[in-house]
C-alpha cells in the first residue's frame, strides 16, 4: 500500500525515481539492511522532475562509506547546464551631440562664465570636482539635451512609444485597478497603431504614384525599400515560364531566364542607331 502511494505521489507531480533508471549490482541498490543482516531492501530514493531525468547521469549506493547509520550512502551524479538569465537594462539617453556642435559658441560662452564664478569658490578637490561636473550637465542640459529614442517602425509615434512604456508598468500589477488600466492602454495603443499605420502607408503610397507620374524611378524603388523590403531575404522560391510557355521552378533556372532576357531586350545590335526626339 506504501508503494501504490509512493508511485501515485510521482505521478501526480512529474518525478521519476532515478534509482531505477541504472542496471547495477545487487549490493549497489539496497540502501538498508536489516538486524542480523538477513534481509535487505531499496528503501531511499532519489527523485528528480521528469524534465530533468536527461541530467541525471548515474545513481548508486555506497556500502562501504562510514555514516553511523543503519541506511547506505546513496549518490546520484548529475550534470546540467544552467540557464543564463539576461536582464536588460534601460539605456541611458545619449546627448544630441549634433545640437552640441551646432551651438558649440553659446555652450562654451556659458561654460566659462558659470565656471569663472566656480573657481571663486573655496573648498577641497573633492567638492570643486562635484561643482564642475554639476555645472557641465546643467549647461549641456539647458542648451543641449539628449537625444529622443528613436523607434524601429517610422510610422511609431513618440505618443505611442509612450503610450508602451505605461503600458508596461501595468502589465504586472495584479489587482483590479491594474488589469483594468492595462486594458484600456492596449486598446487606446491598437487603435492609435492602426490609425497612423495606415496614414504612413497611404502617404508612402501617395508619394510612390506622384514619382511614377514624373518618371522618377530611383525614388520609386527606395520609397519601395521603406515599405519593409529586405535586401537579405534573397531570391524566394518563385515560378516563371520560359519563352516556349514552360513553368520553371527552379532557382538557377529562373536565373538563367532572367539573363536570356535581359541580354536580349538590351542586345546592342538590336536598338536603334538614332534616338528621334521631338521638339517641344
Amino acid at each position: 500500500m506504501v508503494y501504490v502511494c509512493y508511485i501515485d505521489f510521482c505521478e501526480r507531480n512529474g518525478l521519476i525515481v532515478t534509482n531505477t533508471w541504472f542496471e547495477k549490482p545487487k549490493r549497489r541498490l539496497y540502501t538498508w539492511k536489516a538486524p542480523g543482516d538477513w534481509r535487505r531492501h531499496q528503501l531511499d530514493y532519489i527523485l528528480v522532475k521528469h524534465r530533468f531525468r536527461n541530467s541525471v547521469k548515474d545513481v548508486k549506493t555506497l556500502p562501504g562509506a562510514d555514516i553511523d547509520s543503519d541506511h547506505n550512502l546513496l549518490v546520484a551524479k548529475f550534470r546540467t547546464r544552467l540557464k543564463k538569465i539576461i536582464r536588460f537594462q534601460k539605456r541611458r539617453p545619449r546627448w544630441d551631440l549634433e545640437k552640441l556642435y551646432a551651438q558649440r559658441q553659446s555652450m562654451q560662452e556659458t561654460l566659462e562664465e558659470k565656471l569663472s564664478a566656480i573657481e571663486s569658490e573655496s573648498g577641497n578637490a573633492e567638492v570643486q570636482w562635484n561643482n564642475i561636473k554639476e555645472c557641465m550637465l546643467d549647461t549641456i542640459s539647458e542648451l543641449v539635451g539628449k537625444v529622443e529614442e528613436i523607434a524601429r517602425k517610422q510610422w511609431v509615434t513618440q505618443e505611442m512609444m509612450s503610450k508602451m512604456e505605461e503600458r508596461r508598468k501595468w502589465k504586472n500589477v495584479n489587482n483590479e485597478e491594474g488589469r483594468r488600466k492595462y486594458r484600456r492602454l492596449r486598446n487606446e495603443l491598437k487603435r492609435a497603431t492602426d490609425r497612423t499605420k495606415k496614414e504612413y502607408l497611404e502617404k508612402i503610397c501617395n508619394e510612390i504614384i506622384e514619382f511614377q507620374r514624373t518618371g522618377r524611378y530611383d525614388l520609386i524603388y527606395m520609397k519601395t525599400k521603406e515599405l519593409g523590403w529586405k535586401e537579405n531575404h534573397g531570391i524566394q522560391n518563385i515560378d516563371i515560364e520560359d519563352s516556349q510557355g514552360n513553368r520553371i521552378v527552379g532557382q538557377r533556372q529562373v536565373l538563367k531566364i532572367w539573363e536570356n532576357y535581359i541580354t536580349e531586350l538590351y542586345d546592342r545590335p538590336n536598338r536603334p542607331e538614332t534616338l528621334e526626339v521631338e521638339p517641344e
